[in-house]
């Protein structure tokens, strides 16, 4: 069994490792203000940012979802890693060599089963690159050469060749120390009659990569007459790959999807490679499936979802390929991208395009792109002879769908008015009757949702044999329209994010300053953590980790995260200060006020006398505080 990392190696990995550069590789940042990032939380589905980074704090937060922490925790929760393989991951990144306190630490042995299975791609993916140079692969770099792509473009995208025989892979990698139990979890291999053996083999092969660049499955073409297998074969589900939500070039489009807000999905691996090549560098394609929810939501993560951004489907312009664009008018709906569709002339794709008409041609295929409304319009409205009244009349029935299921109202009107003409109608009666049509459909199906979704909903549930995790909340509900629980909210936060503003005055500060449960309790963490006086480069990582429980966590991570909400916090630093003190003294006389009632109308002199002693003091001192500020502390 594997030692205990040491502390630490722990903390060089997270000093190394800059949250917003690893949280860069799943989706898109933007400045949110105050030295934070911003973008959609890759946690829950959104449409506007809720999810923020703090590079400084080394911390992120989603105040949607209100799921947070650090590097490490990003990394766990997004790629379900334990806390031992984030580390040795994010280690093997930063060069660090990790130590392990009992025991010492024999890789390949004690590594978690993630980043062993990592490993084997890694190594396979190398196999593969250089069995492509042998006598043997001659058929798979002619097949590269005869779609245009030379040694240069191969070596670009990782293109390999998996050797004819039964097991080259499988005794390469256990060579390498890797396990039978590895290379079949990994779907690198197949189980056969006398063990492993290959699942690839005399096959071109695409190494399919995540959104970080980590290998997780290979894509692979049949080369010879004889493969009875079929054309394409791709790796199969596994604790790494998950074929609803891979796309193949993500990794090498990625940083242009995000500088060009546009996104072009293409069919197959030839096809990526071609547009790229071409200078279509935002290129990407799904992996034996079809575009679905899931996809959807890598993107929208890196096209930051909104209007300015586009997503553009490439198809083939046989019928095959013209019914796959319109299924693509379901998935329109869930950005908020504009989306388009390309069809390639003469039924050629992409990678047939480059090599016939050359690197522009392929730009120019995008370019000429077809907002997917309008083609979808125009694909319904053909089907129909439109010359006659009973073909109008039907093409308005066939279409009037579609118009109805666009979101935004203006182009929904826009669109009805555009099938008017396409239909070939010219009464402005007729015209306004089929828009009055289009919007009364569109209320209906609105009205409809809620209900249908509730019935959905309702459905799932009885179909559970158990009902889901329900998520801790992230701490007892406070009021942040109450000037007392928003002013300590204040204080908090720059106690977590500007320690060196509020010292050494917030020490003195008790949890009963502070009215809100779960803000008397980061208040407990800070002090548990030395204070705001000692506060140091690792400061925020003790509070973290001394808090009592994960919603106490949860809390002290908003905070650190949420901005200040003033421009100038060395300014308002004593203000926010002065004003939870003043709370403090107000709540302390009505205490007083109370005792000294209760006193009776007889009360014992030496009792009187201290409580309006205590009382005189408190008013004395409040006085000084409104008069002075912090200088009154």
């Amino acid at each position: 069994m594997a030692g205990r990392i040491r502390d630490e190696d722990v903390k060089a990995v997270r000093d190394a490792v800059p949250i917003d550069a690893v949280v860069s590789e799943y989706l898109q940042l933007r400045p949110a203000g105050g030295g934070n990032l911003k973008g959609l939380c890759p946690f829950h589905d959104e449409k506007s940012p809720s999810f923020q980074v703090s590079p400084s704090k080394g911390l992120y937060y989603c105040f949607g979802c209100q799921e947070g922490g650090d590097t490490l925790d990003f990394v766990m929760k997004l790629d379900h890693l334990s806390f031992s393989e984030t580390v040795e991951r994010l280690a093997a990144q930063a060069g660090i060599t990790l130590r392990y306190d009992e025991g010492g630490y024999t890789p390949g042995r004690q590594q978690g089963e993630r980043i062993r299975l990592i490993e084997a791609h890694k190594a396979a993916a190398q196999f593969y690159v250089e069995q492509l140079g042998g006598a043997e692969a001659e058929i798979a770099r002619a097949f590269l050469a005869q779609r245009g792509f030379d040694q240069a473009a191969a070596e670009h995208f990782g293109v390999g060749y998996a050797p004819a025989g039964w097991d080259h892979l499988v005794r390469y990698l256990r060579g390498k120390g890797f396990t039978d139990k590895e290379l079949l979890t990994s779907g690198l291999a197949s189980d056969g009659r006398r063990g492993a053996i290959d699942r690839f083999r005399g096959r071109l092969i695409w190494p399919i990569r995540d959104i970080t660049g980590e290998v997780i499955g290979f894509g692979a073409r049949k080369l010879r007459e004889d493969d009875n297998g079929p054309k394409y074969l791709n790796t199969p589900e596994t604790p790494l790959y998950k074929k609803s939500q891979v796309l193949y070039g993500i990794d090498l489009a990625k940083k242009e999807i995000g500088r060009t807000a546009r996104a072009v999905v293409v069919e197959g691996y030839t096809d990526v490679m071609a547009c790229h090549l071409a200078g279509v560098t935002t290129a990407i394609a799904t992996c034996g499936t079809a575009f679905g929810a899931d996809h959807v939501k890598i993107l929208r993560r890196l096209l930051m979802d909104n209007s300015t951004a586009e997503v553009v489907f490439t198809f083939d312009g046989d019928a095959a390929g013209q019914k796959a664009a319109l299924r693509a008018f379901e998935d329109d709906q869930k950005f908020a991208a504009e989306t388009s569709i390309a069809i390639t002339p003469g039924g050629m794709d992409p990678c047939e395009l480059r090599l016939a008409e050359g690197d522009a041609a392929v730009q120019r295929l995008v370019e000429g792109r077809t907002p997917l409304f309008a083609f979808a319009l125009r694909s319904i409205v053909g089907r129909y002879n439109v010359d006659t009244d009973e073909g109008q009349v039907a093409a308005v029935d066939a279409a009037l769908p579609v118009v109805a299921a666009i979101k935004d109202r203006a182009l929904r009107d826009r669109y009805a008015i555009r099938l008017v003409g396409m239909v070939g109608i010219t009464s402005k009666t007729e015209e306004d009757a089929i828009v009055r049509r289009v919007r009364a459909l569109a209320r209906s199906r609105s009205e409809r949702g809620p209900v249908e979704a509730s019935a959905r909903r309702g459905q799932a549930r009885r179909q559970q044999a158990a009902p889901p995790p329900r998520r801790t909340p992230a701490g007892p509900r406070l009021d942040l329209r109450s000037p007392h629980h928003r002013v300590e909210r204040e204080l908090l936060k720059l106690a977590l994010q500007h320690p060196q503003l509020v010292a050494p005055a917030f020490d003195a500060y008790g949890e009963d300053e502070f009215t809100g449960p779960p803000y008397a309790a980061v208040r407990r963490a800070i002090g548990d953590a030395g204070g705001v006086t000692h506060a140091d480069e690792s400061y925020l990582t003790r509070v973290r980790d001394l808090a009592p429980d994960d919603a106490v966590r949860a809390m002290i991570t908003e905070l650190a995260v949420e901005p200040v909400m003033h421009k100038a916090p060395d300014l308002y630093a004593g203000q926010v200060l002065v004003e939870v003190r003043l709370y403090a003294v107000k709540r302390r006389e009505s205490e007083l006020r109370a005792d000294f009632a209760r006193l009776g109308p007889r009360p014992d002199p030496a009792k009187a006398a201290a409580v309006q002693s205590e009382l005189w003091a408190l008013q004395q001192y409040g006085q000084r505080l409104r008069e002075q500020g912090a200088a009154g502390l």
